[in-house]
């Protein structure tokens, strides 16, 4: 049974190897539905597991390294990888946000990291801003003794300029959400270049966080899985 803060710091230290990181988590309740545990009964607590800023690239590029040249998405097997060995060394199941069924990542990190969506949908954090990401979560049989979760700034509230909604060139973000065929034909495109190499340039914009942006080759890395993937 994980029940301690102990434990839960033993598997933090053990994510940070290679530089992921606990984000949050919660025990779930009987109006839940969760996810099968290890036991393959139903769970009952999951930890988020993340990355801020791009810390966790140098170890994927080592792991890449040893891979096949033609791998498909090469990232998400990485982090199945590495936090699968974390899973099987607490007694947890792992799982990642694009196994499917599609499990409900986004609403779990907002449960268990107390953040809310930027106007790109991207989840905000007060540290962080908009470079982050949720990599996977560990589900455990027991629940576990965690902290409650804290109350966080929502810095988008007090963005009054909202740059974020001004630097795309096919306005691909607006009120209405996100408009994914342009976005798509845009990057695709011949004029699509500043953001194939650089990445979203509306998420560029965003003036909080700037310290955890990712570095060109990181950026340029999901725009392009983007594109080959979308259809």
């Amino acid at each position: 049974m994980i029940a301690s803060a102990g434990s839960v710091d033993r598997i933090a230290a053990a994510l940070l190897a290679n530089d992921l990181v606990l984000r949050g988590g919660f025990n779930f309740t009987p109006g839940d539905a969760p996810p099968t545990g290890s036991s393959g009964a139903p769970a009952a607590a999951v930890l988020l597991v993340g990355q801020a800023g791009a810390a966790p690239w140098p170890h994927f590029l080592r792991w890449r390294e040893s891979q096949p040249e033609q791998i498909a998405n090469p990232l998400d097997n990485w982090s199945r990888e590495v936090i699968g060995a974390v899973a099987q060394d607490f007694g947890a199941r792992a799982i990642s946000p694009s196994d499917k069924p599609y499990l409900p990542f986004q609403q779990w990190a907002m449960r268990a990291d107390g953040l809310k969506p930027s106007p790109l949908g991207i989840l905000m954090h007060p540290q962080y801003g908009l470079w982050h990401a949720y990599r996977g979560a560990l589900l455990f049989d027991d629940e576990i003794a965690l902290p409650a979760v804290r109350e966080v700034i929502h810095l988008c509230d007090s963005c009054v300029e909202k740059p974020c909604l001004k630097s795309c060139p096919v306005d691909a973000y607006s009120a209405q959400g996100f408009a994914y065929q342009p976005c798509l034909a845009h990057v695709r495109g011949a004029n699509g270049e500043p953001c194939r190499s650089g990445g979203c340039l509306d998420r560029y914009a965003c003036p909080y966080g700037t310290e955890y942006r990712y570095p060109p080759e990181v950026q340029a890395f999901h725009m392009a899985s983007f594109a080959r993937a979308a259809s």
